[in-house]
């Protein structure tokens, strides 16, 4: 890592990641991994699709195995759905274009998710699909948490015994995050209505997550789960890190979340904003805007409405 003085050592290029603990010492990738060695489940946040993330991620899931060998690999990016065709890949029975067919893997998994994926096959440790199934997810978010209901006993046993666990204040975040505001159930009741089953799709999200990391670490004692997720899920201790807490409390859990580093901007600054987000934080360059158009943007967004509507939750 850089040395100096931290005022003056922003990200150099869309690869690089500054450091730094919450009192705001700057450190190194194995500095930080030998400071995470003794967690049990150890949450990366990312900006998804940021190469500085990947690569920050790519890094320490290399360092933290270094430190602890007995290590698993925990993914917000595959559906448990996929874990066998996720499997199947890293036993060597598949090839990659059909693991990204298969298990239906992101777009960005060749630049974001590769090495990971590759790095554990080689060393022969586990990776858990660990989302929950996406139709499942938008069939709550148009239909509400009673969709649960209609699904087959093999489906919904593969989902958390309590799906909807929620913690303090989480939900603000989620509609302040959205654009919605307090009184909107007063104001505007169907709109309301969708908010709330939006926020149910969040919450079985991050209990799914939450429910695979514990069953993965009742499988595989004495591991340490590295789980990647996009850091609203984690941030601020929220999300699935609040549910892994409170449905077991005696883990070590540490998050890692990253942060922009815009022009201008001061390490200092930074810390005294955001340290409340991770037990580490890891500073970006911004990503860039992606419309400029707010038409095209409209457009853009409406058009992966269209795409969902295809979906049946009858």
């Amino acid at each position: 890592m850089p040395g100096g003085d931290p005022k003056t050592l922003p990200p150099q290029s869309q690869y690089d990641s500054v450091i730094a603990d919450s009192d705001g010492r700057l450190l190194s990738i194995n500095q930080l991994a030998e400071e995470l060695a003794p967690a049990d489940v150890v949450v990366i946040g990312e900006y998804h699709g940021h190469h500085g993330a990947h690569l920050l991620q790519s890094l320490l899931q290399s360092a933290l195995h270094q430190q602890r060998p007995q290590q698993v690999l925990s993914m917000e990016q595959f559906t448990l759905n996929h874990q066998a065709e996720l499997d199947d890949y890293l036993a060597g029975q598949s090839g990659e274009e059909e693991l990204i067919a298969d298990a239906n893997a992101w777009p960005n998994y060749k630049a974001s998710y590769r090495p990971l994926i590759e790095f554990a096959k080689n060393r022969n440790l586990p990776v858990v699909a660990a989302n929950a199934p996406e139709d499942i997810v938008r069939c709550i978010g148009r239909s509400g948490a009673d969709y649960l209901e209609r699904l087959d006993k093999e489906r919904r046993r593969q989902l958390p015994e309590a799906p909807f666990v929620d913690t303090p204040g989480y939900r603000q975040k989620f509609l302040e995050a959205l654009g919605a505001g307090h009184g909107t159930s007063h104001d505007q009741p169907d709109n309301s209505e969708r908010m709330e089953n939006s926020y149910k799709a969040q919450l079985l999200r991050d209990n799914t997550m939450a429910d695979r990391v514990i069953r993965t670490l009742e499988q595989n004692p004495g591991h340490q789960v590295i789980h990647l997720t996009g850091t609203f899920h984690a941030e601020e201790r929220l999300g699935v890190v609040a549910v892994l807490e409170k449905k077991r409390p005696d883990l070590e859990v540490a998050v890692v979340s990253p942060v922009f580093w815009g022009p201008g901007d001061q390490l200092d600054s930074l810390l005294e904003d955001h340290r409340g987000k991770g037990d580490y934080l890891y500073f970006l360059q911004p990503l860039p805007q992606e419309y400029k158009d707010s038409e095209r943007h409209r457009e853009a967004i409406m058009e992966q409405f269209r795409n969902a509507a295809d979906l049946s939750c009858d």
